[in-house]
């Protein structure tokens, strides 16, 4: 196995959606609380890292094993057990080692921040975990896209701050459902373009329950619903005014890439653009919120 094939495994490149939601959580702790520890923000980064590629070399494995990955629906190249041959037991290992070290960060965690960290990021591994795995993974639901968007989008911002500030109000929450919005979009492009072989392979996705169709409108929705409340922030107060400048043209740049997705469709054959497509929409989202939160701790 090369590092190349490792980073596949793990999907590197997905990781900016776990590390966008520790960075929104941890700047917006630092401009709402004025509570910011280097040392914290460190142990947490790597916690979060390890919990989520762990997550997604369990994904892999199951995948695999269950056939979702195989040769003839799938021709995503970055499927290193499926056209590779690297075996699927090594995926398994390197996410166990992956939880491991996790563990490890988050008991670090419990023991400067508090016990109840533990519990907190139990429950998001035991996710991660029976995201795919189990007698009745949660990816093979409608409920997949829920608990994904949930952990990786809302409980991950929402967490990042309690970390920093050893407290969580409303505006903590309120500053993390847009993420957890984009995110559940995010998975239902890749659900509705694998609806295929999913149903092939018995999933029951929210996209499958829905319909191609009905999957389309959910990722428009969940992109609407996603900027609307982003650029409430400002309009109450938890983000300065001057900051609805970035985030209205990271909407506006959404919008025509929501439209090009429209019109190319959403299949096997277009799952690579539709999911560059996607990330790009994440990445509009994410730097804006990052922009506004930077703004507001320099002119606070």
């Amino acid at each position: 196995m090369t590092l190349t094939d490792f980073y596949r495994i793990v999907e590197i490149r997905t990781k900016i959606i776990s590390v966008s939601a520790f960075l929104i959580g941890t700047l917006f702790a630092a401009y709402h609380a004025g509570r910011f520890s280097p040392l914290l923000a460190l142990l947490m980064l790597g916690a979060t890292l390890s919990v989520d590629m762990g997550t997604t070399g369990f994904n892999s494995y199951f995948d695999f094993r269950s056939g979702v990955d195989n040769a003839r629906y799938n021709r995503e190249r970055d499927k290193v057990l499926v056209h590779r041959g690297i075996g699927p037991n090594l995926a398994l290992l390197i996410s166990l080692g992956l939880f491991g070290v996790a563990a490890l960060l988050g008991l670090l965690l419990g023991y400067l921040v508090g016990w109840e960290i533990i519990f907190v990021g139990a429950a998001c591994m035991a996710v991660g975990f029976f995201y795919n795995g189990g007698p009745y993974p949660l990816s093979r639901t409608p409920l997949g896209e829920l608990f994904a968007g949930g952990f990786l989008g809302l409980v991950l911002v929402a967490l990042s701050y309690y970390v920093q500030t050893q407290s969580l109000d409303a505006a903590a929450v309120l500053a993390a459902l847009p993420s957890m919005l984009i995110v559940a979009s995010i998975l239902t492009v890749n659900n509705t373009c694998d609806l295929q072989g999913d149903r092939a392979a018995g999933r029951k996705t929210l996209s499958i329950v829905l319909g191609r169709r009905g999957g389309e409108r959910l990722i428009y929705a969940l992109g609407a619903a996603a900027y609307a409340l982003a650029l409430l922030l400002p309009g109450v107060g938890l983000l300065p005014s001057v900051t609805l400048v970035p985030l209205a043209a990271a909407a506006l740049l959404t919008a025509a890439e929501y439209r090009r997705m429209h019109l190319r469709g959403y299949s096997h054959q277009t799952k690579g653009a539709s999911m560059g497509s996607i990330s790009k929409v994440f990445v509009l989202y994410t730097a804006a919120m990052l922009l506004s939160l930077l703004t507001g701790l320099v002119f606070r």
